[in-house]
């Protein structure tokens, strides 16, 4: 079994792909990995990333790197569960560079509707403290909702009113 993710064993992963990288890239962290790197968390489960553009030398120095480093690293986003609304790319956070990987957080408010939608208790906790630290402001969050609102047609999975039953609900803090 890996251990879980400190700060410390995050950007040692980071050093290290960057390092492996063969060419310019960008690296989103969500989930676990922003809460810990922005310190509303001392540790994850998993590091979640998503690659743009997937680079085998990176691919392959993760499959590695989870031995070595002890981490559970997921390729995962909050694209994969529901659609981004428009500008995630520039409301992403840099989070740093290393060699030729620039590493950001994924848009937050990406990330916190993603957490809504899943529903599972950390993740709604941690939405609070996107709220309560003003990472995301409620009226954002709801106008964002309602944007990608449309296009959840396209994530069968998703049922629209229990997410924004939930949207609502987070966003008083329930």
């Amino acid at each position: 079994m890996r251990e879980l993710a400190d700060a410390d064993r995050i950007r040692r992963f980071m050093r290290a792909i960057g390092r492996a990288a063969t060419g310019p890239g960008r690296v989103y962290f969500t989930g676990g990995a922003t809460a810990v790197l922005q310190g509303w968390r001392d540790t994850t489960i998993d590091v979640d990333v998503k690659l743009e553009p997937e680079q085998d030398a990176v691919l392959r120095a993760i499959a590695a790197l989870k031995d070595e480093l002890s981490l559970n690293v997921e390729l995962a986003a909050p694209t994969d569960f529901i659609p981004a609304p428009e500008g995630w790319v520039e409301r992403s956070i840099f989070a740093g560079q290393e060699g030729p990987l620039a590493f950001y957080h994924f848009d937050p408010y990406s990330q916190a509707l993603a957490k809504i939608e899943r529903g599972h208790a950390q993740d709604l906790e941690d939405v609070q403290t996107m709220l309560a630290t003003g990472l995301v402001e409620p009226a954002r969050l709801r106008e964002y909702f309602h944007d990608i609102k449309p296009l959840l047609y396209r994530y069968p999975a998703v049922d629209a009113a229990a997410f924004e039953r939930a949207v609502e609900a987070a966003v008083a803090g329930r």
